[in-house]
């Protein structure tokens, strides 16, 4: 097999709670500096303005209010802008019906989820009557191809949300993917407590993953303790699935949450070893599951309920990974600390 590289952060989300319309501008201008940031063509802009414009609506119009969640990064197709549209509202009962062009339930002309449709790259939504909706739709700057054939090749998908305590500037969360020959590599970091010094021990274990591409497991973790040292610490898993051999490899230092749940709905909770990364790691293991075609990795910091069930959401479970964690943000967030939630799926493809 040909040996392959992907990777991406996971933590540069901005979020915007949607409960009047001064706040669909400021979505619209968070959207519009994503864009830039990504070197999107005008068009290109504007059809993300007008989803993310369109997305709010919906939310005061349909549900009196939710959330907007935008992440910015590279994707398969290339620089991508995500966007989630999370409500608790009365839900749809039809939804292909909504989607239609002409179809309203607010006296409105009925075109928002039709045009939201027609100008994303990819769209998905789930939505449960009398439990709410949360739309997916990402955009995609046209004619650039991913940088490199690393892209091409890749194996895993990934969806996340991370969204800092409120009236924090910024999450004390970071996470990262990267693919390596087939091999996933999954981290979820989550700093002591919350705020910038939380957020600047989260990102020196990313950045300790990133800098030590050759280590895996223990001595990868071990590379991240001495790294987090002069930091405040954090709680640090690190998950490797490799499809080809059927194995995901886990290894985990204080409270991050982690379960492999398998096609027919089995639940396999991961173990973590009590600690904290950089200050108090007694002792430092990796353990071994087994990995099946077609399972579904979920990772989450404790800002996220640890009671949660896919089994209360017919057919979540084969739906995008960024749909299941915006549902599981929405519905199990505590709402008082940093929230980070991250899913990975097997897609199928490989190298060649």
């Amino acid at each position: 097999m040909e040996v392959t590289d992907r990777g991406e952060s996971l933590q540069d989300f901005r979020s915007v709670v949607v409960q009047d319309s001064s706040h669909t501008a400021e979505a619209r201008r968070i959207a519009l500096e994503l864009a830039s940031s990504l070197g999107f063509s005008e068009i290109e802009a504007g059809n993300l303005a007008l989803i993310v414009t369109e997305a709010a609506r919906n939310l005061l119009k349909h549900a009196g209010g939710g959330e907007l969640i935008l992440h910015g990064g590279d994707h398969d197709d290339g620089p991508t802008v995500e966007m989630l549209a999370v409500d608790k509202g009365p839900g749809m009962e039809d939804i292909s019906r909504s989607f239609r062009d002409g179809y309203s339930t607010a006296g409105t002309p009925g075109t928002g989820l039709g045009a939201i449709s027609r100008l994303a790259s990819l769209h998905d939504i789930y939505s449960q009557p009398r439990q709410g909706t949360v739309l997916l739709a990402q955009i995609a700057r046209r004619g650039v191809r991913p940088s490199g054939p690393k892209w091409r090749t890749a194996r895993f998908r990934v969806g996340a949300v991370s969204v800092p305590k409120p009236g924090e500037p910024v999450s004390g969360d970071a996470s990262a993917f990267s693919e390596r020959a087939g091999i996933g590599r999954l981290i979820v970091a989550d700093g002591l407590g919350h705020g910038l010094l939380a957020a600047d021990a989260a990102r020196a274990a990313v950045r300790a993953v990133i800098e030590h591409p050759d280590y895996s497991g223990v001595s990868l973790m071990r590379r991240i303790h001495t790294a987090l040292r002069p930091t405040r610490g954090a709680a640090v898993a690190i998950a490797e699935p490799d499809a080809e051999r059927g194995v995901l490899r886990y290894t985990g230092i204080g409270n991050v949450s982690a379960s492999i749940i398998s096609r027919d709905g089995r639940v396999q909770h991961l173990v973590s070893h009590a600690g904290t990364a950089g200050h108090e790691a007694h002792k430092i293991a990796e353990f071994s599951y087994r990995w099946e075609p077609g399972s579904l990795l979920i990772m989450h910091s404790d800002g996220l309920g640890s009671h949660w069930s896919l089994e209360r959401y017919p057919g979540l479970v084969a739906r995008h990974p960024s749909l299941i964690a915006g549902i599981l943000y929405r519905d199990f967030n505590r709402g008082r600390d940093d929230a980070t939630v991250v899913v990975l799926e097997e897609t199928g493809r490989t190298a060649g």
